[in-house]
């Protein structure tokens, strides 16, 4: 009833859109995780702001990567990119 309830009012996206985000500094590592500034979902992108040109140099390169993780620790896709600023 309660998964019913929240695939019509559209909130079982916006719940795995949640946890995909919580779930950032799990697969990305601490290290890049303090560097994260603003991280949000936006028409199926991931947005991340990163303070580290470096750091965003380094994950520009797995973006592909890290999209292909974060959708199958959720079982479906829910981010189709990832954009970093």
């Amino acid at each position: 009833m309660l998964k019913e309830f929240l695939q019509e009012n559209k909130l079982d996206t916006k719940l795995k859109e949640r946890e995909l985000i919580e779930s950032w500094e799990e697969l990305v590592g601490r290290t890049i995780n303090r560097a994260t500034k603003k991280i949000y979902i936006r028409d199926g992108k991931l947005f991340v702001i990163i303070s580290s040109s470096v750091i965003r140099s380094e994950l520009h390169m797995l973006k592909d990567e890290i999209v292909r993780k974060l959708n199958e620790r959720i079982g479906e896709q829910i981010i189709t990119e990832l954009v970093l600023k």
